[in-house]
């Protein structure tokens, strides 16, 4: 069984993407990890290149992302959406978009009355690389902390930072509008309730905006000093990675995004910085995701081989299961079974192959899940789409159950003990939710003795 599963995995080369929904209000991807799961790498296509500078070539990649989506969605309802009205309502806006941007800013107005995070295109320009990914960004990220539109990260040496923005600032008005009014106005824009994740991604994308376009923003400080700076929105790239150190007696792993380098890295330090731990604290804070057998690798280092992950299924009912294992799907080497203590911190970014990883730990009692709810965000793209400009649409064609028949899509899984970040916590400096897994992890350490 557990070969067959390996095969098929291995057959549909099955990796689990890391980025945001772009949302109605989006210009260009967010570096904030959301992600479906993968089936394969980029379609090829026949389609001549065609130029989007051209009404005749704007209908023709529309016609082309809409068509690929009605007959490959997972859902043949859409959700309830009138999908055909959704053409015939932004074909012609399509058709009179006054640049490349304005146009794709018109697909992903349609494509975001699916709210699904998964569905998504990219302009040719954006080049987005799942593992290395490229964004806008002031160097500002903002979250949302108790009510309003908080920094809760700045990019070291960024202008913002120089300027004196601080981590726990409120974000007051941007661009002269209400934070707040921005953010209400973008929810509303959904079709059904927003659920948390997509109150999140609203939240994170607040300052976005097109590359070079200058944004005014005024802010309040810690003592309530309202304070005011343009700033710059600019491509920047980064690598996602893995890191393990020691603190005090236990060993903290934060893993940023499942890939087999990834997961070859984990296991080398993990061997190497195990020593005489008492206990593992696993960050998938900021963890969208990634390839399904480097997931399953990990999870597999704590819940031992032979555990059933779930299913993928697509609209025609054809489906293939993932599963644990005992020997590395990417070398010879013997999984290492690390039995010790485990705690896992969590957010609202974690999502898709680590949410499947979460699930499994909770379903199994093998660790304390610790931190927010997490996204809800689990389904596949079976193939990346190329549209005829030379642009790229990821499509939701698989949706996943559990192993006990449950979805996750829209679900997000709620932590053991929920932690909240507070402002008091972001200027101080504060971790409350790692905190409270190392007290936890002290615990059970003693207990597991």
């Amino acid at each position: 069984m557990g070969k067959r599963i390996k095969r098929s995995t291995k057959l549909l080369a099955v990796a689990l993407l890391a980025t945001l929904s772009l949302c109605a209000f989006s210009f260009t991807p967010s570096p904030f990890p959301f992600s479906p799961v993968r089936l394969a790498r980029a379609e090829r296509t026949d389609s001549p290149v065609v130029s989007t500078a051209t009404r005749e070539g704007r209908l023709a990649v529309f016609d082309d992302a809409w068509g690929r989506i009605n007959e490959r969605y997972y859902d043949r309802t859409f959700h309830g959406l009138d999908w055909d009205a959704q053409r015939t309502a932004f074909r012609s806006l399509a058709g009179d978009a006054n640049s490349d941007q304005e146009f794709y800013a018109v697909l992903r107005r349609m494509i975001a009355r699916l709210n699904d995070p998964h569905t998504r295109v990219f302009a040719p320009d954006e080049k987005f690389d799942w593992w290395r990914p490229r964004f806008v960004t002031t160097g500002v990220r903002v979250a949302e902390v108790e009510g309003q539109p908080t920094v809760v990260q700045l990019e070291r040496g960024s202008v913002p930072q120089r300027v004196g923005i601080r981590v726990g600032d409120v974000i007051e008005t941007v661009n002269g509008v209400p934070a707040l009014s921005l953010i209400k106005d973008r929810l509303e824009k959904f079709t059904e309730p927003a659920r948390a994740s997509t109150r999140f991604r609203v939240f994170a994308k607040l300052l976005d905006g097109p590359v070079d376009a200058p944004v005014d923003v005024v802010w309040r400080s810690k003592d309530g000093k309202q304070k005011s700076a343009r700033f710059e929105r600019r491509w920047q790239q980064r690598e996602l990675g893995v890191r393990v150190k020691a603190k005090g007696e236990f060993v903290v792993v934060e893993i940023e995004v499942f890939t087999k380098p990834i997961a070859a890295t984990f296991a080398r330090s993990l061997r190497e910085k195990i020593g005489r731990a008492r206990g593992v604290i696993l960050d998938l804070r900021s963890n969208g995701g990634g390839d399904a057998e480097a997931m399953t690798d990990v999870a597999s280092t704590f819940l031992g081989a032979g555990l059933n992950l779930g299913q993928f299924t697509d609209r025609d009912g054809s489906s293939f299961t993932i599963s644990t294992h005992s020997r590395s799907l990417f070398g010879p080497d013997q999984i290492t079974q690390i039995k010790l203590p485990l705690v896992v911190l969590t957010s609202e970014r974690t999502s898709s192959a680590s949410e499947i990883f979460v699930e499994a730990l909770k379903l199994s009692e093998r660790a304390t899940i610790i931190g927010t709810e997490t996204c809800g965000c689990v389904l596949a793209v079976r193939n990346r789409h190329l549209l005829p400009d030379g642009g790229v649409l990821d499509v939701s064609e698989m949706d996943y159950e559990t192993a006990q028949g449950a979805r996750l899509e829209g679900h997000g899984l709620k932590p053991d003990e929920t932690v909240l970040p507070g402002r008091g916590d972001l200027y101080a400096g504060r971790d409350r939710a790692l905190e409270l897994a190392l007290t936890k992890l002290s615990r059970l350490s003693t207990a597991h003795r």
